[in-house]
C-alpha cells in the first residue's frame, strides 16, 4: 500500500473526498474521521494519513494543538474495519498484520506527541477508536459517550494499547471492562483514566471555537463541567473482589455468588470466546507489570499476530459482524478446554517480525 505523504496534508483547508479529513485551521491541526456510514471505522489508509499529519505537525510552527473528531452523529469511531480484516484472514492474507503494526505505531505517536492532542470522544468510541483518542493529552467525553473494548466478543484481545489503559484503571475495573466487552459512560471513562473532561455535547461547537482562540487548558476550562457520578465506581466493591482472582473460572465463580449485577456480568463473560478471555486476562496482568505503553504495544502485536491465524477470530467476526447470528462456535468451547500451551502461543516473540516499539 502506498502511504500518504505528510506534505499532502499540509495546506490550509480540508482534503475532501477521503476517509479522513486533515487540515490546518486557526492554529489547530484538525483531523476528522470521515466514514460516518460505518461510524468512522478505521482502515489502513486513514491510519497512514493521521500518522503523516502528526509527523509533520510535530515541528510545524503553524500548529499549536491537534483536534480529533468524527463525522456524523453516531460517534467518533466504532473501531477497526473488521469486515476488511475478516476478508484478509479468510484469504490467508497479511495486510491486517501491516495495518496493526502501523496502527500501534500511531497509538504510540499520539501518546508521545509534543503538542496538546485533543480528542472529542462523543458518541461511540470502540476498540481502535480508543486507540486514536485515549492516548491523547486532553480527552473530552460527553453525555453521549459510550466507550469500550469489545474484542473478546469476536475471539480477539484488547489491543491499540487497550491492555495498557485497562490494566491501570482503579482496582479491577479494567479487567471487568475487558472480559465483559461492555461499554462504559463518559463519567466512567473519566473515573477509569480513559478520559479527562466532561463537556455536554451541545457545547462542543463552542469548545472548537474557543480552541481556535485560546490555549487548550483555558478553552476546555471554559466549557467543562463536573461529570455525573460514575456508575462503575459505585460497583467497585464487588468488581475488585471478584476480578482479583487469578483465572477466568475463579472470576466467574465469585461473580455468580456476588449479587444480581455480578451475576449479569458472569453471563456476559460466558458468551465470549474462552480462549480470548483467558489470553486477555493474562495480557492484562502482564501489561500491568510492563514499564510503558510501547512495551505493551509490542506484546499486543504478538497477541494480535497469533490471533489473526486462529479460526476463533474469523468465527467471532462471522457471528457478530458478517452473518450476525450472534451464535459463534468457539473452539475450544469451554474454559476448561483451554490449555496453557494454547495461551502461551499468543505471547511467543516474533523474531524479525517484532514490532519493536520499546527498543526506540
Amino acid at each position: 500500500m502506498v502511504r500518504p505523504s505528510a506534505d499532502a496534508y499540509s495546506g490550509e483547508g480540508p482534503v475532501t473526498g477521503t476517509d479522513v479529513l486533515v487540515r490546518v485551521e486557526a492554529g489547530l491541526g484538525r483531523i476528522t474521521l470521515n466514514r460516518p456510514r460505518v461510524i468512522n471505522a478505521l482502515n489502513h489508509e486513514m491510519v497512514g494519513a493521521i500518522a503523516a499529519a502528526l509527523a509533520e505537525w510535530a515541528s510545524d510552527d503553524r500548529v499549536r494543538a491537534v483536534v480529533l473528531d468524527g463525522a456524523g452523529e453516531r460517534g467518533l469511531c466504532a473501531g477497526g474495519d473488521i469486515r476488511s480484516i475478516h476478508t484478509d484472514a479468510s484469504a490467508g492474507g497479511e495486510e491486517s498484520l501491516a495495518f496493526w503494526a502501523d496502527e500501534y505505531r500511531l497509538n504510540a505517536a499520539i501518546a508521545r506527541f509534543p503538542k496538546p492532542y485533543v480528542a472529542l470522544m462523543d458518541g461511540l468510541v470502540m476498540g481502535g477508536g480508543v486507540g486514536v483518542s485515549a492516548h491523547g493529552s486532553a480527552r473530552i467525553v460527553t453525555e453521549r459517550s459510550r466507550v469500550g473494548m469489545p474484542e473478546t466478543g469476536i475471539g480477539f484481545v484488547p489491543d491499540v494499547g487497550g491492555t495498557y489503559l485497562l490494566s491501570r484503571t482503579p482496582g479491577e475495573l479494567g479487567t471487568h471492562i475487558a472480559l465483559t466487552a461492555g461499554q462504559i459512560s463518559g463519567p466512567d471513562a473519566i473515573h477509569c483514566g480513559l478520559a479527562d473532561h466532561f463537556v455536554p455535547s451541545d457545547e462542543l461547537p463552542r469548545l472548537l471555537n474557543l480552541l481556535a482562540e485560546r490555549e487548550v487548558d483555558a478553552a476546555v476550562a471554559a466549557v467543562a463541567q463536573d461529570p455525573p457520578p460514575s456508575g462503575l465506581a459505585a460497583e467497585a466493591e464487588w468488581i475488585d473482589r471478584c476480578y482479583a482472582a487469578d483465572s477466568v473460572p475463579e472470576i466467574l465463580r465469585r461473580l455468580r455468588g456476588s449479587g444480581e449485577a455480578a451475576a449479569s456480568a458472569a453471563k456476559e463473560i460466558e458468551s465470549k470466546s474462552p480462549t480470548a478471555l483467558t489470553v486477555s486476562l493474562r495480557a492484562l496482568r502482564a501489561a500491568a507489570a510492563l514499564p510503558d505503553l510501547e512495551s505493551v504495544l509490542d506484546q499486543e502485536y504478538r497477541i494480535s499476530s497469533a490471533a489473526f491465524r486462529t479460526p476463533e477470530f474469523a468465527e467471532g467476526i462471522r457471528a457478530q459482524i458478517i452473518d450476525k447470528d450472534r451464535d459463534p462456535a468457539w473452539s475450544p468451547a469451554s474454559l476448561a478446554e483451554v490449555t496453557d500451551e494454547q495461551v502461551a502461543a499468543y505471547f511467543v516473540p516474533l523474531g524479525e517480525r517484532e514490532l519493536g516499539l520499546a527498543a526506540h
